[in-house]
């Protein structure tokens, strides 16, 4: 992957419950705690699982794509974007997001938390 400057955001507060939502963060971070609805792919396995993602992102629509705090997803947003996808990262990742009060789940479906 080769990641440029520039890269489009979004923040948190811009974001509905419909939106599509990317989490590139690894497994531990996941399982314990993460949005619900979003689709998980660690940017470990990214390029590996990059069908994944286009089977499942909406057609013709924007991925939100969101880490902890930010720097994982610039990079896969950068990357997305020069694919010609229309990527914005999440600006303050997850631990804006839990701190606006959005909600987090752990793997079981539980309250969880951002680690």
């Amino acid at each position: 992957m080769h990641f440029g400057s520039g890269v489009p955001t979004v923040g948190v507060d811009a974001l509905s419950a419909d939106d599509f939502l990317l989490d590139v963060r690894e497994e531990d971070e996941w399982a314990a705690g993460h949005a619900e609805g979003a689709l998980h792919i660690p940017m470990s396995d990214f390029v590996a699982r990059f069908g994944t993602l286009t089977e499942q992102a909406p057609e013709g629509g924007r991925i939100n794509v969101i880490c902890r705090a930010g720097g994982r997803s610039a990079q896969v947003t950068a990357y997305l974007v020069q694919q010609g996808l229309d990527a914005v990262n999440v600006d303050g990742g997850m631990q804006v997001w839990e701190a606006a009060g959005r909600p987090v789940v752990d793997g079981n479906g539980a309250p969880g938390t951002v680690i």
